[in-house]
């Protein structure tokens, strides 16, 4: 079942999602306080991420023409949007955001990175689901914290990342055929140290001090799936 990872992935958020909200009532001065370093925490990973990259010059390109693009979608806006939908269809009361922004947060913390391409391809071509069902663990425990501090919102987050990683899956095959190991090698590089940057910033909104629409710059993933290609093609 070439789905199997993407399905697991998705279940362990849900399920991580859930127990988080058990200790949603903890007192607000903690809640921050944890919320605080879960920020920290991703931001540090980013760096980590962002270190990855052999040419830096392809991660400021891709970032920028992936900005002008995100901005004219306006990404953030319709991913805030659809959050708000889900919140007026459970009739949630909460605070202000209280389901937009859990869902928009986890949803880059979990779509953002490496390992979700490579367990995807390798569930499509090996039918191997260890690194997904790994990043599933992981992203269980992630999502524990984040609902704990970000809300139901956080559960929703479990829907694209399914998506997302079963369309990789899926199409593996066809990936696989067009595009030459090494060049597959280095976008998996570069799209880690792009999606670096764009956890850092992530880090930096959940402690409060910035305030960057992280969405808007999701297409710079797959401006980056353009630029190596024409790397490949003029060498």
């Amino acid at each position: 079942m070439i789905l199997l990872g993407s399905l697991v992935n998705a279940l362990l958020i849900i399920l991580g999602s859930i127990i988080g909200r058990l200790f949603k009532n903890i007192p607000d001065t903690m809640k921050n306080t944890v919320l605080s370093i879960i920020g920290l925490a991703v931001a540090v990973l980013g760096i980590q991420m962002g270190f990855k990259s052999s040419n830096f010059i392809i991660v400021i390109v891709s970032l920028v023409l992936g900005a002008v693009i995100g901005e004219w979608l306006d990404l953030d806006k319709q991913l805030i949007r659809l959050g708000k939908w889900v919140e007026s269809k459970l009739g949630k009361k909460t605070s202000q955001n209280s389901i937009s922004e859990g869902f928009v947060n986890a949803t880059l913390i979990f779509l953002i990175g490496s390992m979700g391409v490579l367990g995807a391809l390798d569930s499509g071509l090996r039918n191997d689901h260890s690194v997904l069902i790994t990043k599933g663990i992981i992203d269980g425990f992630t999502s524990i914290v984040l609902s704990s501090t970000l809300g139901i919102g956080v559960l929703l987050s479990a829907i694209p990342v399914f998506l997302y990683q079963g369309i990789i899956a899926v199409f593996s095959g066809f990936i696989s055929a067009y595009i030459s190991e090494a060049a597959l090698n280095l976008f998996i590089q570069e799209m880690t140290a792009t999606g670096g940057v764009m956890i850092f910033a992530i880090g930096l909104n959940i402690v409060g001090l910035t305030k960057i629409r992280v969405a808007n710059l999701l297409p710079s993933i797959g401006i980056v799936g353009i630029i190596i290609p024409i790397i490949f093609l003029f060498q």
